[in-house]
């Protein structure tokens, strides 16, 4: 009896304490299994393989940066070609040697071989003569000045003003003496710009004279001739204007200029301002057929003021 007592008392014990005892409360995950911000995870040798990176960010940056390199090198490159543009208009417009570029610190090959072709054209320019069936064609004969070689004329100018005692003679001799025009062919500096032009600039003033009605004397050929010449030769005959046609000095863009120097009755002792030339005569300054005619030009108004140089520049303002 007592047994069954202690059992149905201990069983409503049980009981009682069952109801009282609070629910049970959820469990909390201390760990994810997908953390929102994992730590980060130390590089080793073994993990590094396993790492794949998906920099989505890196790769705009990268497209974006490939864009502006892009404008930019677009932009560059219109502006070097519009450089280049103008650079080329300007070495049209002139023969020096403009814009030509550099190779570190020196010329271009080809620039560089150029230069060395037109520096070796002024020297034979100026050491080569001028070519005996070219003064045939032209009928003319051929005086001499006090110089004996080239190397002479080079050092001494003051012998290329000079005509040798035997030349003097034939001038005198051969040629019409005060004549209204004397035209007088000299090499120069440049036997190249006489066999080049002589025949188109000749033949042209000859024709422009004729047409204006203006006697034209005995045309001669000086070698190793210079400019003031003329004063010697106005002394023998006396002409009222002397024209010499004679080559200039050579430079590195053309080796093939000629010269035509005027004056109105030059005698010695006369002033360079009294003097006037027309420079540049070649194919590609003043074409040779157009200075020819417009020598005749100059020649008239020369005739018309009786003066030339200044003087004929004041009295025709």
């Amino acid at each position: 009896m007592e047994k069954e007592l202690i059992a149905s008392i201990t069983k409503l014990v049980i009981e009682k304490l069952n109801q009282e005892q609070p629910p049970k409360e959820p469990e909390v995950a201390l760990w994810s299994a997908s953390p929102k911000n994992p730590a980060p995870v130390e590089a080793t040798e073994q993990n590094l393989e396993r790492i794949e990176l998906k920099p989505v960010r890196q790769e705009a940056i990268q497209r974006k940066e490939q864009k502006t390199h892009q404008s930019r090198t677009c932009s560059d490159s219109l502006k070097l070609e519009k450089k280049e543009q103008q650079l080329e208009e300007l070495r049209q417009k002139t023969p020096s040697r403009i814009a030509v570029g550099r190779a570190g610190s020196r010329p271009k090959t080809n620039t560089w071989l150029q230069f060395r072709y037109d520096h070796a054209a002024a020297v034979d320019a100026v050491y080569g003569e001028v070519s005996a069936d070219v003064l045939e064609n032209l009928g003319v004969f051929t005086v001499h000045t006090r110089v004996e070689d080239k190397e002479e004329y080079i050092r001494r100018p003051d012998r290329g003003r000079q005509l040798s005692d035997e030349s003097r003679k034939i001038i005198k001799d051969r040629c019409q003496n005060s004549p209204t025009v004397q035209v007088v062919i000299s090499n120069g500096l440049s036997a190249k710009a006489v066999e080049a032009n002589i025949e188109d600039v000749y033949l042209s003033l000859q024709q422009s004279l004729n047409n204006l009605k203006i006697d034209m004397g005995t045309t001669f050929y000086v070698d190793k001739g210079r400019v003031a010449l003329m004063d010697e030769i106005g002394e023998i005959l006396t002409p009222d204007v002397v024209i010499m046609l004679i080559g200039e000095r050579p430079g590195l863009v053309s080796a093939e200029s000629l010269s035509a120097y005027m004056c109105y009755k030059p005698r010695k002792g006369v002033i360079e301002a009294d003097r006037m030339v027309v420079s540049n005569i070649h194919k590609g300054g003043i074409p040779p057929v157009e200075a020819g005619a417009y020598l005749g030009t100059i020649v008239q108004k020369i005739l018309k003021y009786q003066a030339s140089g200044v003087s004929l520049v004041q009295k025709e303002s």
